[in-house]
């Protein structure tokens, strides 16, 4: 029988000081934002040139708002990096050079959040093998109460598997140093991630006792001052939000998806079904646009974790399964749709392809659209020209030299047998057809994202394909 809340009385600390394993995504913008209201964080990364850039204000990933918010928290002496978790757990956490303001050291670690990758199995379960190491690692190193928490996506159990790695290293040691463990999923949305976490639409945390619920509620506290939204659950039950949450914004999608491939044979659009169904207040408007299928980090890795979650109990998900390959085969869409435009005679065609991360606002092209539609035209011998605003540092790491690199979107578009939208950048929105229909070789637009009014389009000449129309 799991116990939920052990009660006692603990004073709780006047400055939070944090150690977050992992400077990702989640762990970097988890680490600046709880910076930013105060506490006294420290990142590690086993990655030291990683860890000097950061020092420096230099950061890994492009996310609006995340630089400067980094550098300011460095500057102002509440942000550190480092190298060296054990150091860390043992009150040495002032670890920046060249900065400013408060040096004090910082008291004990009041939580450790484990931010570490939890990448895919060849079998889509998660691996959570970094996981466990930190949690060794802490309970080799940890001298004074502190709460572990899970920040990465993990499965349902992990929680526990990390409370049995910690106790272990403890018993090995001979020590007899209370702990609590939880789970507090991240649901960032990558482009909009310092607004969601400044001011989330809710907060998920899982917890055994009362001592964590109370450090929990103080650090999230100054973000909810108005409306103090934190979900307080167990454990199992915040771990299993996360996957639910993604599975079913993903479940979404795939059917959105379904019904406008459904519309194309039917003779309806999708866009005039998406309004008619979305004005139904128990449907609503968000995730009901047809596309190329998602992408990124969270998505696909999330609902194969959960398929596998599904396997391992001996109940097959058969819903998440399908949500799964219809996004697998929507990858194709547009590719399929160029394909049959000119009766399967692609080879040595130039398409330009605008647009290469996942969605807008981010350079993450992890299980993009576009990446599967250039392999699929590259096999095709088409030359391609690509254009994103952000993404292109990201593509030459993934394409190489396969791919010819466009200065800007209309270089892109030079001498284009066909020109392919697939992520909906603002400046694509309104791009001049007139110099389009000058500088293409043949004036074919597929809109991927159907961002895009049909009618002016053709007006200007073109042939318009869209999704779902």
């Amino acid at each position: 029988m799991r116990t939920i809340l052990r009660l006692g009385v603990h004073k709780t600390p006047k400055i939070m000081n944090i150690i977050i394993v992992g400077t990702g995504y989640v762990g970097l913008v988890t680490g600046a934002c709880f910076a930013e209201m105060g506490a006294r964080v420290t990142c590690v990364d086993i990655d030291a040139e990683k860890i000097e850039n950061l020092k420096k204000g230099i950061i890994p990933i492009y996310e609006p708002g995340l630089e400067p918010m980094v550098q300011r928290n460095v500057q102002a002496g509440r942000l550190h990096f480092t190298t060296d978790l054990a150091a860390c757990l043992n009150g040495n956490t002032n670890t920046n050079t060249n900065t400013t303001g408060d040096k004090t050291k910082p008291a004990q670690t009041n939580i450790v959040f484990s931010a570490v990758g939890t990448p895919p199995e060849e079998d889509g379960s998660a691996d959570i093998h970094q996981v466990l190491q930190v949690a060794r690692t802490v309970g080799k190193h940890m001298n004074d109460y502190l709460l572990f928490t899970t920040k990465s996506t993990v499965p349902v159990g992990t929680a526990a598997k990390v409370k049995e790695a910690i106790q272990e290293e403890l018993t090995k040691r001979k020590k007899d140093i209370p702990f609590d463990i939880a789970s507090n999923p991240e649901f960032l949305k990558e482009g909009d991630a310092i607004r969601d976490f400044m001011s989330p639409d809710r907060v998920v945390v899982g917890v055994e006792t009362e001592r964590a619920r109370k450090l929990m509620e103080n650090l999230y506290r100054p973000f909810l001052l108005k409306n103090f939204r934190v979900y307080f659950m167990d454990i199992p039950s915040a771990e299993m939000t996360k996957y639910a949450a993604n599975a079913m914004l993903a479940t979404r999608i795939s059917f959105m998806n379904q019904i406008a491939n459904l519309c194309e044979r039917v003779g309806a659009n999708i866009n005039s079904v998406r309004m008619g169904i979305g004005s139904d207040s128990r449907i609503g408007q968000k995730f009901l646009y047809a596309g190329t299928g998602y992408g990124g980090s969270c998505f696909p890795k999330d609902v194969k974790a959960l398929i596998r979650t599904g396997v391992e109990t001996g109940y097959p998900l058969d819903l998440i399964e399908a949500v799964d390959k219809v996004n697998e085969e929507q990858k194709k869409i547009l590719y399929q749709k160029l394909y049959n435009h000119y009766n399967g005679q692609l080879e040595g065609k130039t398409i330009a392809v605008w647009g290469l991360s996942f969605k807008p606002q981010t350079d993450d092209i992890r299980q993009a659209p576009s990446i599967v539609l250039i392999y699929h035209l590259l096999q095709a011998g088409c030359h391609i020209k690509v254009y994103d605003p952000i993404a292109m540092d990201q593509a030459r790491k993934t394409l190489g030299t396969t791919v010819t690199y466009a200065t800007d979107m209309y270089d892109a578009a030079q001498g284009a047998h066909a020109l392919i939208l697939v992520t909906e950048w603002k400046e694509f929105r309104m791009p001049s057809w007139d110099q389009l229909l000058q500088t293409m070789h043949t004036p074919l637009v597929i809109d991927g994202r159907n961002i895009y009014q049909p009618q002016e389009v053709i007006e200007k000449g073109f042939t318009y394909i869209g999704i779902g129309q």
